[in-house]
């Protein structure tokens, strides 16, 4: 089952708990605090894996979750810290946050990889916290949350030459002649659903990956049949084959079949529109095809054809031939990073650490940095709470507060916890 594009939920894993300890042994009754860090919490990680060829692994997991490191615990015993997840995606692979929109990470290379999802980082045990003011702190930290979220993967497939046109005008069958790829051929339309790759090896060792993408229709580049997903394969081919059906069985005229495709391509994008492009006369073994090569010249005399036959195979070495050298050419010119498109990543600009709003009688406090500090905070440890509060005053939290009208006694909310204002 070819998979193109999937909606994914990302859970790295909590960090473990800091430890609450005293050093406890015969005749050291000052043995001091010796509560250790928790283990850092299992991060997702995406990687590229040239063996797959479609995201159908991850159309049945829904949800990845990233394991939680261990707590911490006495005697200076640190929590392990969890492995990472690893998920092998296929080259070609675009992972976006699906919140923004904007892309996190494109996989490209073998082993390109990205962190989507980063584990929390273990609490402190109450060892780390102490100093000369506090030798024997009574409190430890919480685990920091595992970053959450969701991701849409979209698959398009790598190719040097990815060959395009209507419906049923001999692409598969030009890609199992000149391939070792075994398409599906029918004589109906839309014979092929999805992206079939092939390897050209040619009589002087040279070698290339050929796509055959499925048929597309006029008002592809609209979403008119599966136009969207079609021609996003195409984007990443070095060079566009086009193949024309000079044979016209079906009354098809191979002069509008060029206009509707070329069309679609420039309104789905400019840069697939403006690849190197082969024109390629297909079924010139049909009585008519010479009939209608002619009149298609006449419309389009600055334009170059091959002519090719895949059932007699005629002219197919040929352009095999023609094909590397122009990628060749391409490669020496230094035009291969022209088939990725312009690529947007995430910047996560600066937050401030809190916002300040009046809802109703309440106050509510929200920001990344005072919410890590509330989840992280163990309120049955009197300590933590005074420590809490420090962090609070610290950020400004109360002068702004006084700033904006709170009064003693006014109710203020984090994370729903309601706390009471002194101010």
């Amino acid at each position: 089952m070819f998979i193109d594009e999937v909606k994914i939920k990302v859970i790295a894993g909590d960090g473990g708990s800091g430890c609450t300890s005293f050093r406890r042994e015969k005749f050291v009754p000052m043995g001091g605090p010796d509560g250790g860090n928790g283990g850092r919490g299992g991060s997702i990680i995406f990687v590229g894996d040239n063996n797959l060829k479609t995201l159908v692994d991850l159309k049945y997991r829904k949800i990845i979750k990233g394991l939680k490191g261990e707590n911490g615990k006495g005697s200076n015993r640190y929590g392990k810290s969890s492995d990472d997840i690893i998920v092998k995606v296929p080259l070609g692979t675009t992972i976006y946050d699906d919140d923004t929109n904007l892309i996190i990470k494109d996989i490209i290379n073998i082993n390109d990889k990205v962190v989507v999802a980063e584990g929390g980082r273990g609490g402190k045990g109450n060892k780390s916290f102490a100093t000369h003011e506090n030798p024997a702190p009574k409190f430890s930290e919480k685990g920091e949350k595992g970053e959450i979220r969701y991701l849409r993967c979209e698959l398009k497939v790598l190719a040097d030459v990815g060959i395009v046109g209507m419906p049923s005008v001999g692409k598969s069958t030009l890609l199992s002649v000149v391939s070792n790829a075994r398409p599906k051929i029918a004589s109906y339309h839309f014979t092929t659903l999805s992206p079939n790759l092939g390897v050209v090896k040619l009589k002087n060792q040279d070698e290339f990956v050929m796509a055959d993408l499925p048929g597309l229709i006029e008002g592809a580049s609209t979403g008119l049949g599966l136009g969207f997903k079609f021609l996003r394969h195409a984007f990443r081919c070095k060079i566009i084959l086009h193949m024309l059906d000079m044979g016209a069985e079906e009354g098809r005229d191979p002069i509008d079949d060029y206009k509707i495709i070329r069309k679609e391509m420039e309104n789905y994008s400019k840069s697939l529109a403006n690849k190197k492009e082969i024109i390629v006369a297909s079924k010139m073994d049909l009585p008519h095809a010479k009939e209608n090569l002619i009149k298609f010249r006449k419309a389009f005399p600055k334009l170059k054809v091959m002519e090719i036959s895949s059932y007699t195979l005629s002219g197919v070495d040929e352009l095999m031939v023609l094909l590397n050298n122009e990628l060749k050419n391409l490669k020496e010119e230094g035009c291969e990073e022209s088939n990725y498109e312009e690529k947007v990543y995430i910047k996560f600009k600066e937050e401030k650490p809190y916002i300040i709003t009046k809802e109703g009688d309440l106050w509510v406090i929200k920001g990344k940095e005072i919410e890590k500090l509330f989840n992280m905070t163990k309120f049955e440890e009197e300590e933590g709470v005074l420590r809490f509060a420090r962090k609070l005053k610290g950020m400004g939290v109360e002068e702004e507060l006084k700033k904006l009208g709170a009064k003693s006694g006014d109710d203020v909310v984090i994370n729903d916890f309601l706390f009471t204002f002194k101010g």
